[in-house]
């Protein structure tokens, strides 16, 4: 791993889940991650229920913009975690790959997004001691 640990958040939209794990990421690692998202089949904006359940947290992502997922996203991170949504990602070694099975949040109101932040909260936070401190 580089000395500042480089994650990439996949799922087929860029517009929920990826978006609130890349935000969530970014807030508690204080700049000690550079983390990134993307898409497959990247939505046209941010899902509004995802930015709602993110601004009760005081995080804004309203101005994220998804992106499309390119090998070179994939081949600059030191772990890759994909989003429970089956995509494939390029494979390459000495990478981490996760799967974290979650709940789309696509078309869902505020109160059933809620949890499936709450659920990314934990695994970010988790995740984010793993990086720091790699014995835990």
């Amino acid at each position: 791993m580089t000395t500042k640990p480089e994650v990439l958040f996949v799922c087929v939209h860029n517009a929920g889940r990826s978006q609130m794990a890349a935000a969530l990421l970014q807030h508690y690692a204080l700049g000690r991650v550079k983390v990134r998202s993307a898409g497959s089949a990247p939505a046209d904006k941010v899902n509004p229920a995802a930015a709602e359940a993110l601004a009760e947290l005081g995080l804004d992502i309203t101005a994220e913009v998804p992106s499309k997922l390119t090998t070179e996203d994939v081949e600059a991170s030191d772990v890759v975690i994909t989003m429970g949504c089956g995509d494939t990602c390029p494979v390459f070694p000495g990478k981490r790959y996760l799967d974290w099975d979650l709940e789309d949040p696509a078309g869902q109101g505020l109160d059933a997004v809620r949890p499936i932040r709450d659920d990314i909260d934990r695994r970010v936070r988790t995740l984010l001691s793993e990086l720091l401190d790699p014995q835990t």
